[in-house]
């Protein structure tokens, strides 16, 4: 690309119809860039948040399924193919799917393009994943847009971006004119009244509660004051909680005694309509919550227009306000609102010198003026870029280019479950009443639901936390209070078969518990497992199977990253890593450097449980064990052709004997997928992940006998890999299995590049 020349420009992120700040930003910034640049052809990708797509306008070329992480790579190809000049990027961690919106870097990873990236928000203290996702961004970025100082300053101190790769570039806002407020104030009946405004999506982070408090001092002193709130609850919100957040603010007007002076206009509005209400404003309110706001849209557009503003002390408005634009005022304290509200009222000079102070300033944030500062990034990014883009098929072979991972479908695990719990096993696909359900395949399943909600996958929500709902009912009815004891396997009659389940289903129960506690968003599921977890993990220091330690190590390990404070558990934590590495020293050789003097079922889960143990504690001898001890798995389990062998379990692998290769079992698979990424994340190896990525396709053909174990039409696995077929069953666990697996290499995208060759 010419560094001066754009021909087409392409634009990433939500769009109208959508109903979001950024989808909005996207769509003006796309828009004023075209005016501004009438030879350019511009054109967006939309990131959907729905199975029911919008009616998007012409200027949509192609969209995203937010949770489907192929449909960012074929989003790519797209761009490539198109032979867009830049790509323009608008990035906040809610908009794309997986941990972090980490989908996104697997079109990043893809596009051909210089890439320009608005940061909507810059975290300064971000979560282990969030910081893994922004490092790799901005590695992929060619330039980054900051719409404040503040931003530029996080993104040099917290992640080390120089300053030559930063382009400080405000907020766009609609070319209003300054006009008197008395007009717009008739066309919306309240003529003669002094009209306060906050709008934008309705969400309990905008500290509308809080002005709602001040009315009552600021009516005393301007009896005619009226509070307008201006839009839409939040669609997410609304499918969370319906209407409760709007609900809870009306009940408190009029308990405050102010209901006559609040207006809530429950609508997302036009641009035409917008600049009405901004119009009529006299004062604009930010009452926010949370300091750490880098960028508002609405702050903006409103001090743009020549309004006054008076707003808690969040980055942006800081930055905006400073030198007397505005009145800052603490965060949570409506005394200082109807304080800093009445100092305007009281005052129409300083009111007046206020607006017109702010409007001057805004001439330099008006569509126009920005779209110029964006296309000169845009150049800078393509005469920045080093190398000359590879051509779109250059780099297409097989050993360039991710594995595509199977859509994922729960057909058949909601099949094999009803309201009591998921049955143990299968004739075919269809489940088998007669062996009744139990703990270690409740607990698989109540993990794997945990995990498909945190990743945002596609299945409705309703449909996750119902199920997980039932898996953790079925945990919950299996713990004995009175021994602290789970009970494994329970009848079709739901008759409990036991007094105790064995040590190993004891284990898997405080894992999933440990998961579920760590990472639900159902605050009543963290809570119940929580509670359980409490009451079954103690005994675990008592039991003798290594891998009940491992699954345990594996809970705790959940349940440590939201409750880092738990003594009592990160001190079981330290006993059963110490008892996994003696286990380890009092057995291990130069040539069997293994725990015991079998390897049998579940085994790359000791290598994982002391990898993570050995990460938290810090443990670096058990992080040593458990990185030399799951090598010589991988070699143990690897063949000459150069796919996984899973350790059979028709006699497993002796010492000084020869191991069996069949039959080959799926919770072994899942076992090594998971172990080969916590490696991974410890080292940052690469090899790991294509170990990984091997074992994973052990599941879709790539095995002894060159046929898949899961059937891609239904979504079942089958039970395991005999010596000359398939089994024809697919139970719980060998589905829970696959799925497990497919949710790990999910989650993994924003770790795992894509690996440089499988010998495929």
């Amino acid at each position: 690309m010419s560094p001066t020349l754009l021909d087409r420009i392409a634009f990433l992120g939500g769009y109208p119809p959508r109903l979001c700040g950024i989808a909005t930003f996207t769509s003006d910034l796309c828009e004023a860039v075209a005016a501004a640049a009438p030879g350019a052809h511009c054109f967006a990708g939309a990131v959907n948040d729905r199975l029911d797509r919008y009616a998007y306008p012409s200027r949509v070329r192609f969209e995203l399924d937010e949770k489907d992480l192929d449909s960012y790579r074929r989003a790519a190809d797209l761009l490539n193919f198109d032979n867009a000049d830049v790509l323009c990027v608008q990035h906040e961690f809610g908009i794309f799917g997986g941990p972090a919106g980490s989908h996104l870097l697997a079109l990043l990873r893809e596009v051909r393009m210089p890439v320009v990236t608005t940061l909507h928000t810059v975290l300064q203290g971000p979560g282990p994943v969030q910081r893994r996702v922004m490092e790799e961004l901005i590695q992929r970025s060619d330039r980054l847009v900051v719409m404040a100082r503040k931003g530029a300053e996080i993104l040099r101190e917290t992640y080390g971006v120089p300053d030559a790769k930063l382009d400080l570039i405000p907020h766009g806002i609609p070319d209003l004119p300054y006009a008197d407020s008395s007009v717009f104030k008739a066309k919306l009946g309240v003529e003669g009244r002094p009209v306060l405004l906050t709008f934008g999506l309705l969400g309990p982070g905008k500290g509308i509660e809080n002005v709602i408090e001040a009315l009552p001092e600021i009516v005393r002193r301007h009896p005619e004051a009226v509070y307008l709130v201006l839009g839409a609850t939040h669609p997410h919100l609304v499918a969370r909680d319906g209407e409760s957040y709007r609900l809870g603010l009306e009940r408190l007007a009029e308990a405050c005694g102010v209901k006559e002076h609040v207006i809530f206009y429950n609508r997302f509005v036009s641009i035409d309509d917008l600049k009405e209400f901004i119009g009529a404003t006299d004062i604009y309110l930010t009452p926010y919550l949370n300091e750490a706001q880098i960028t508002s849209g609405t702050l903006a557009y409103v001090f743009g227009a020549g309004k006054a503003v008076v707003s808690t002390p969040y980055w942006h408005a800081r930055e905006l306000l400073a030198d007397g634009r505005g009145i800052l005022v603490p965060f949570r304290n409506p005394a200082a609102i109807a304080e800093g509200v009445c100092a305007f009222l009281d005052d129409p000079v300083r009111l007046e010198r206020t607006r017109e102070t702010a409007y001057r300033l805004g001439r330099e944030m008006i569509w126009p003026a920005v779209a110029e500062r964006y296309l000169s990034s845009f150049r800078r990014a393509g005469a920045d870029r080093k190398a000359v883009p590879r051509k779109a098929f250059a780099g297409w072979t097989l050993a360039s280019r991710p594995y595509e991972l199977p859509p994922l479908r729960l057909q058949h695990v909601v099949r094999m479950s009803d309201g009591t719990g998921i049955f143990q096993h299968a004739h075919f696909n269809v489940p088998n009443f007669a062996e009744g359900y139990c703990t270690d395949d409740n607990a698989r399943a109540l993990i794997l639901c945990t995990l498909l909600e945190e990743l945002g996958s596609r299945p409705p929500e309703e449909l996750l936390d119902r199920q997980a709902t039932t898996y953790l009912a079925f945990l919950s009815a299996a713990l004995v209070p009175e021994t602290h004891r789970f009970r494994n396997f329970m009848s079709h009659g739901r008759s409990w078969l036991e007094d105790a389940g064995s040590e190993d289903s004891h284990a898997r129960a405080l894992w999933a518990l440990g998961t579920c506690a760590g990472r639900s968003r159902n605050e009543g599921h963290r809570r119940l497992s929580a509670q359980l977890f409490e009451q079954g993990f103690a005994l675990v220091e008592s039991f003798s199977s290594p891998r009940a330690w491992a699954f345990t190590l594996l809970g705790l390990h959940e349940l440590l990253v939201r409750f880092p404070g738990h003594r009592r558990a990160a001190e079981v934590c330290a006993a059963l890593t110490a008892k996994l590495v003696a286990l380890w020293q009092a057995c291990a050789t130069k040539d069997w450097p293994w725990f015991e003097p079998i390897a049998s079922y579940d085994n790359a889960r000791l290598c994982q449980a002391l990898l993570l143990g050995g990460q938290r504690l810090p443990h670096p001898a058990a992080l040593e064990i458990g990185l030399q001890s799951l090598r010589w798995l991988v070699s143990l389990q690897t063949t000459q052709a150069g796919h996984f062998r899973p350790i059979g379990s028709n006699g497993f692998c002796e010492r000084g004997g020869a191991r069996a290769d069949f039959d080959q079992q799926p919770v072994e698979a899942q076992a090594m997928v998971a172990a080969c990424l916590e490696a991974y994340r410890a080292t940052r190896d690469a090899s790991w992940s294509k170990e990984a990525r091997r074992a994973f396709e052990w599941f879709l053909g790539r095995n002894d006998l060159g046929q898949p174990l899961y059937d891609f039409g239904g979504g079942g696995c089958s039970d395991g890999l005999h010596q000359d077929r398939v089994s024809e069953n697919q139970g719980a666990e060998s589905t829970l299995a696959f799925h497990l697996s497919l949710a790990e290499m999910s989650g993994s995208e924003h770790l795992v590049a894509p690996p440089l060759g499988l010998g495929r």
